[in-house]
């Protein structure tokens, strides 16, 4: 009976997006190698750790595969709770590193609290829209559903980290959107979130972020300081060509003209040694793995399923979209990864996770069909 049951289990498993993901991780550890191998004397630690956490969190999105999404509505508070307790913790006891105090150390391991953050929001809001859903158009679902994240997203802008609070709140705000919210709802919270940018820039910004986004507008003001990381990214971008300069091969990342060239700027690399057809490839894979959430999200048993899908979903794409449009130059140096593909393992884990939680639900909307 157990290995019918598991046979089951991987005959409606979805495998396009296990493998889009598998291979995502193959593009990140390609350029991580390429960076390393760039240094006089190689440094392959980072390639090895990311190989281990890789392949345990391919393990782990595998194990939650098999757990009945819904227990995950069960124990909401709890991740709530415990999301709370780190992201104020972090305020006390983390770890500066560039000026952001988002990481705990737990002996040698060193992970990000936020990264729990996000998937937990993600959890309550599937299931309070899954309880609330025909109070959508009601202001007080407004004010229900943003409290949680206003929490998280304060205590992630005391961090400072901008990149994760933009996130915390994208996933929120592109929820109501999707759910129907009203209209004048939804200008109203332009309105207030231009009144929070204005008191921010005069009151909480720190020079280097205001200069982040000024360069942004008009890099070439100051290309050789604080628009040095964008003008390099479209340099690498540019020189790669149609089929690149070759794997360990990009003069930006290999005579470290290009910053941030393991994380931020992973996509840059690439793009330069891999070319356009290699970063067109990358991208492909993209858009597969959004294809086929958007395809069990549509399969989606119940709305908590659905809205958990999407909320995956919109905090993934907002990471990808963000990530390339800053590499080529569209939009500011915010410090956001690429999932998958970006070294850093607790970033690399929680996005498995996000793969195992999509994979339940893939496998559920089957069985509760037949």
């Amino acid at each position: 009976m157990q290995i019918k049951k598991y046979l089951f289990h991987f005959k409606y498993f979805d495998w396009l997006l296990f493998f889009s993901a598998v291979v995502l991780i193959c593009f990140g550890l390609a350029a991580i190698y390429s960076v390393a191998k760039s240094f006089d004397e190689p440094n392959y630690f980072n390639l090895q750790k990311q190989i281990i956490i890789g392949m345990a969190g391919i393990g782990l999105a595998v194990v939650i595969s098999f757990f009945d999404f819904h227990f995950l509505r069960s124990y909401v508070y709890i991740f709530l709770g415990v999301a709370v307790v780190l992201l104020v913790s972090v305020l006390f006891f983390g770890r500066t590193i560039q000026g952001t105090t988002g990481w705990l150390q737990l002996f040698s391991l060193t992970f990000q609290p936020v990264e729990l953050a996000k998937i937990s929001l993600i959890i309550f809001l599937a299931k309070f829209f899954s309880e609330k859903f025909r109070q959508i158009p009601d202001y007080k679902f407004l004010l229900y559903s943003g409290s949680v994240s206003f929490v998280f997203f304060i205590l992630t802008i005391l961090q400072p980290d901008f990149g994760s609070a933009l996130l915390l709140f994208l996933i929120w705000f592109l929820l109501i959107v999707i759910a129907g919210i009203k209209r004048s709802y939804i200008v109203l919270i332009i309105l207030i979130l231009a009144a929070i940018f204005l008191f921010s820039w005069f009151f909480l910004l720190k020079d280097y972020q205001k200069d982040r986004i000024s360069v942004f507008f008009n890099p070439n003001n100051d290309p050789y300081y604080r628009g040095y990381h964008v003008r390099q990214a479209i340099i690498a971008v540019g020189s790669g060509g149609v089929l690149g300069r070759g794997l360990g091969l990009g003069s930006q990342s290999q005579l470290k003209f290009l910053p941030a060239s393991q994380t931020d700027f992973i996509f840059a690399v690439l793009a330069e040694e891999l070319g356009f057809l290699g970063a067109g490839l990358l991208v492909g894979f993209f858009l597969l793995f959004f294809y086929r959430l958007a395809q069990i999200a549509k399969r989606a048993p119940d709305n908590f399923s659905l809205f958990l899908v999407l909320g995956i979903m919109v905090l993934l794409f907002s990471q990808f979209f963000i990530n390339v449009g800053m590499n080529i130059g569209l939009l500011p140096v915010t410090g956001i990864g690429l999932p998958y593909v970006s070294y850093g393992g607790s970033f690399l884990i929680s996005c498995l996770i996000m793969v195992g939680i999509v994979e339940s639900v893939a496998v559920r909307s089957i069985k509760y069909r037949t």
